[in-house]
């Protein structure tokens, strides 16, 4: 468990590895949300949550298909990128 110190003017540095754990970055917004044991510190979402009927369609593609091989290739390639496999 790492520990930090509210500075005098409320600020709290959050170590780095959690900020690596959790892909945080300089210039992130955060929501605070207050619990009866604490805080709760969680990024805010750029866009309001939304349902897959609500945008399925909205984006048009006009090159070919790709196969499920292709895709699962481009995440794990994206996961190692990150760091994350």
């Amino acid at each position: 468990m790492s520990t930090t110190k509210l500075s005098s003017k409320g600020q709290v540095i959050i170590p780095k590895s959690v900020r690596d754990a959790h892909d945080w970055q300089a210039g992130m917004t955060f929501e605070i949300c207050e619990h009866e044991d604490g805080v709760l510190l969680r990024p805010r979402r750029p866009f309001p949550q939304t349902k897959l009927d609500e945008v399925a369609g909205c984006l048009t593609w006009s090159g070919p298909a790709i196969t499920i091989e292709q895709m699962d290739k481009a995440v794990v390639d994206e996961a190692r990128r990150r760091g994350k496999v």
